[in-house]
């Protein structure tokens, strides 16, 4: 059994359980991204919230990402560094979302 989940439905769902998650531009373009990945593989995306969040991370910038993956400034000088190593989902002008490595 399944059921479309609308963006109405997607960001109301984080807002009341897991609002720390992601902010409103993240949740929009992360749901953007996902719909956009099913109509490329023609296959469904089951809404699973919580794998969401345990699989993705939102950043403000790549400083904050350079804290949480031990500093390695070298290593990740800037976010398309990050194209090697994982999806980047761009939010604003120096956010982004990534899915965990």
């Amino acid at each position: 059994m399944k059921k479309t989940v609308n963006f109405y439905e997607f960001s109301r769902w984080f807002e009341e359980h897991r609002p720390n998650n992601f902010s409103r531009a993240g949740l929009t373009e992360l749901f953007d991204w996902l719909e956009e990945w099913e109509e490329s593989v023609g296959e469904e995306v089951e809404f699973d919230p919580i794998a969401l969040c345990v699989e993705y991370t939102e950043y403000e910038n790549i400083e904050e990402f350079q804290l949480n993956y031990g500093n390695d400034h070298e290593k990740y000088p800037d976010i398309d560094s990050l194209y090697d190593y994982t999806q980047v989902i761009p939010v604003g002008t120096d956010g982004f979302i990534i899915q965990d490595f």
